[in-house]
Formats: C-alpha cells, structure tokens, sequence
C-alpha cells in the first residue's frame, strides 16, 4: 500500500471501529418484520436499565412491544443522568433506507440518545464549492470551541443532522440558514451527490450513521456569515488544498473525511477507476458493512 492509500484509508477505518455484536445486545421493536435485522445495538450497561423500564429481554434480545414508548423511554433515561439530552426529536427507522426508499420512521427520540441504543441517525453534509481561474476551492468552517462534539475541529459549510419530520433537503436548508446565511433561492440549487454510511464506537456510544451528501456551487462574490454560534468562522481554501490536509492531518471533524473523500473521488484528485479510489468508494457506501445488515 502506498502512503497516500494509508493516508486516505485511514479515515474510512477510523469511522468504521464498530465490530458487531461483541457484548452489545439486540435492539428490536415489536413491530419489525421477523427475520429484519435488529434496530439498534445496546451496550451492557445499559441492558439493566432497559428491563427495569419495562423493555422486554427474550433470547439475548431487548425488544419494545410498542415503538411509541421509545420517546418517553430516551427522556426517562436523560433524566437519570445516562445521558446528555439535545432536546431534538429524530425519526428511528429500522434500516439505513431513507423514507423516500419506503422505509418511514417507526419511532422518535432524542438525538443524543440514537448512540445510547445503537439506532441509526442521518445528517446531511454540503460541499460549498467556488469556480475560480485557478480551479475548485471550498468553504469550510471552525467549530466553535464549546460545540459537544470535536469543537474547534474543522467543517463543511453546512452539516447537521436530521430532525423528525424533515426530509434531508428541508434539514439542508434549514441548516444553510442557521449556520452559514444561505437564503433559501440558493440552497434550492445544491445538488444531491452521494449516501455514505459508518458505524464506529464514540464515547457517546455506537453511531450507526447515513451522510445525505450535496455539492453546491456558490457565486464567487457570496460569503457566508456564521448566525448560529455553532461556527467561529468561514474561509475559502483550494481544493487541492484540502486534499492534502485530509491526506496528511486530521484537522477535519472525523466524519467531515469521508465526504471530502467523496468529493476528490468525483473531481479527479483521487483517481477513482484506480485499486485506491474502488478501496474507497466501496468503504464509503457501507453497503457491505454488516452493521447496515
């Protein structure tokens, strides 16, 4: 392997450490199809807490007889402290499909809880890219130091996750408001690129998570302004650029890699015909990842 191939992978393997089962125990709910793989994946420490919360444990799985409960149940758990809650609904589904692949959402938690169970979370990220003479650049962001998650690591323009009820489009662009000032006859021209799937263990837990991906191609003369807090600044770099602090660092949020993969797999900086860009590209679908079972 070369060491570009190692400098690239590397991110891929990063997001991806979840070896499932292990300890962990099945989650299901009562109304999944039988023989559909389970919804979540619960550490063991929290196996006790589930039952004595009236969650059913059969045969070495942790099954909810009704999908409504979980919401109540996610609060519960906030309230004894086993979690930090972000006071944000998310829809749980028990696949990684999306509703418009005709898997809707069969429950609703918190988003700080998704990890806690193991359940599948999606976000979108946008590439906010400028045309210029010397080629592609693109916008990126400074966490704001007090963020939970890698504050003051480097971010896409845009990126968040999804909340319950929204399509990945309508988060995209309530996103685009938020954190950068996009208005909305802007963001209606981002195009949608790429799904791309990890499953890793964090110390909030096991994110089994589905990145919406969308490239937008921004005017030379805008320039976004943080509004939200979320974000210290902005600045345009080469693309080129961001290559190379990808191969050769980790100043970017670790989820943040993989999108920028992605995005020099489409422009060519990364040769995808080649055993590098196939090793990638397939690491980057997470079809064959048995967490997306």
């Amino acid at each position: 392997m070369t060491s570009d191939a190692a400098s690239f992978l590397r991110h891929i393997a990063a997001c991806n450490t979840a070896r499932l089962p292990g300890p962990r125990t099945p989650f299901r709910f009562a109304a999944q199809p039988a023989g559909q793989a389970p919804a979540g994946w619960v550490a063991p420490e929290l196996v006790p807490e589930l039952t004595r919360r009236g969650v059913a444990l059969r045969d070495g799985v942790l099954e909810l007889d009704q999908p409504a409960r979980l919401e109540e149940l996610g609060d519960d758990l906030a309230s004894a402290g086993l979690y930090r809650s972000h006071h944000e609904l998310f829809d749980v589904a028990p696949t990684s499909d999306t509703p418009t692949s005709g898997t809707p959402a069969i429950a609703r938690i918190d988003r700080g809880a998704l990890p806690l169970f193991g359940l599948i979370a999606h976000g979108v990220h946008m590439n906010g890219l400028v045309r210029r003479p010397d080629g592609w650049h693109l916008w990126i962001g400074r966490r704001a130091m007090d963020k939970r998650l890698d504050p003051g690591k480097l971010d896409h323009l845009v990126a968040g996750g999804i909340p319950a009820g929204h399509t990945a489009g309508q988060a995209l662009a309530k996103e685009a408001a938020e954190e950068a000032s996009i208005p909305d006859a802007l963001i209606r021209r981002a195009v949608p690129v790429a799904e791309i799937r990890y499953a890793m263990e964090r110390p909030e837990g096991l994110r089994r998570d589905v990145l919406h991906c969308y490239d937008l191609e921004l005017p030379p003369d805008f320039v976004p302004i943080p509004s939200d807090g979320e974000v210290e600044f902005f600045t345009l770099i080469p693309l080129q650029e961001a290559c190379r602090m990808v191969r050769d660092g980790d100043a970017f949020k670790f989820n943040v890699n993989l999108v920028l993969l992605d995005l020099f797999l489409r422009h060519g900086l990364i040769d995808l015909a080649g055993d590098l860009g196939q090793r990638i590209r397939a690491g980057l679908s997470g079809r064959d990842n048995p967490a997306f079972a």
